[in-house]
């Protein structure tokens, strides 16, 4: 039976991993997989971790079972950073999920057990997205969130796509620090998205991967706050990779906003047994790190400490980077107002692998960069390099 599968595409980026590794060049420059790169190169794990992994070791006296929710003490403890001083009483709850990935799947689960057949996404996106909602048939409609060419956020985009859409279509948002672009909504056109989905019945999926790494964790929260104040129900799907530093941990919360105090209940009791059948429980090492982390102000501040240095990096990266204009048919300028780890350049395929093969610079083939991966001591090797390959 197994041999009448169809064999599947390598993941590209996966692969440039391994293409960078077999590099001998002295002075290659990853700008590929998507996470954070401290200005030597390295991915550190963070301090306030390591202190509160040591800690756990010490004082953790089990490993027995949690049960589907996961760690609720982690899950309560991002809640005042996602959603503030917010009255949801009784209309707030969330589990523990493995990654920001299961969270994301778990919510179009849910939306699709609801009644939900049909998600808009602006494109691009996270190519896993597309994936999560082709594994589970569920219908994808799109529109452009930037025109890559301009480095132009399409607000006309989304708004279009929301009046295209029937109510009970669902919407995912990227939070904040769009992957791929960078390129997020401004505090008023949030307000309008809140408005229009309000209006039209469209329920929306927020996609919060990157917290914290734009302009702070209260100014990032902005555009889910706006969102959540305005329309009855939501789903919010969190990612601790980046702003704890959890890649491998697979460190995620789900949460659910009811309409009401009197339906979570019900609504909750699908998401147990949804995730129940996904993966029985998630695992804990990485949430209790993170929830010890956050019932120690010592720790607490460390890892906001660690969290903005991490965001003054990478706006540095974006100031310095953008100092070099437009470069041929990249505009650099553009760069600086974006958010977060990525930027997106309008490169052809030819141009990106003479780019690889010429100068030893590994980016994705659809023209993502990752932010992180340029230091003081490259970002000028690769100006020039994007300014050559387009001769």
């Amino acid at each position: 039976m197994l041999e009448n599968l169809s064999e599947q595409p390598a993941d590209a980026l996966l692969a440039l991993i391994k293409l960078y590794a077999a590099d001998t060049s002295s002075d290659k420059i990853d700008l590929g997989v998507g996470v954070y790169r401290d200005a030597d190169g390295g991915t550190p794990v963070f301090a306030a971790i390591k202190a509160a992994e040591k800690r756990l070791v010490e004082t953790q006296d089990s490993k027995s079972y949690l049960g589907p929710e996961g760690d609720m003490g982690f899950v309560n403890g991002l809640v005042p950073y996602i959603f503030g001083d917010m009255a949801l009483a009784g209309r707030l709850d969330g589990v523990q999920t493995p990654g920001g990935t299961g969270a994301v799947r778990l919510a179009c689960d849910l939306l699709m057990a609801s009644g939900t057949k049909k998600i808009w996404m602006g494109t691009p996106s996270w190519p896993n997205h597309a994936q999560i909602f082709k594994a589970i048939n569920m219908e994808v409609g799109t529109f452009e969130h930037i025109d890559i060419a301009t480095q132009t956020l399409n607000f006309e985009g989304v708004m279009n796509a929301i009046a295209q859409a029937s109510s009970g279509d669902a919407l995912l948002l990227h939070g904040c620090c769009h992957n791929p672009t960078g390129a997020d909504y401004s505090a008023e056109q949030w307000q309008q998205i809140a408005d229009a989905i309000a209006a039209k019945g469209v329920f929306p999926l927020l996609d919060l991967a990157y917290h914290g790494l734009g302009h702070g964790f209260e100014e990032d929260s902005i555009g889910v706050r706006t969102i959540i104040k305005t329309v009855p129900e939501a789903l919010l799907a969190y990612s601790c990779d980046k702003n704890f530093g959890m890649y491998r941990e697979r460190v995620g919360a789900l949460y659910v906003i009811a309409p009401n105090a009197g339906s979570l209940p019900k609504i909750m009791s699908n998401v147990y047994a949804l995730a129940r059948a996904n993966w029985s429980m998630p695992p804990d090492h990485g949430g209790a790190a993170v929830r010890i982390i956050l019932e120690d102000a010592g720790l607490t501040q460390m890892w906001l400490d660690e969290v903005g240095s991490m965001r003054a990096r990478m706006r540095r990266v974006r100031d310095t980077l953008a100092s070099h204009g437009k470069v041929g048919a990249v505009d650099f300028a553009a760069i600086a107002g974006q958010n977060g780890l990525f930027g997106m350049l309008p490169l052809t395929k030819e141009q990106i692998m003479m780019l690889r093969s010429e100068h030893s610079i590994y980016m994705a083939g659809s023209g993502r960069i990752n932010i992180a991966g340029l230091t003081r001591h490259n970002i000028e090797k690769f100006a020039e390099a994007v300014r050559t390959v387009q001769k």
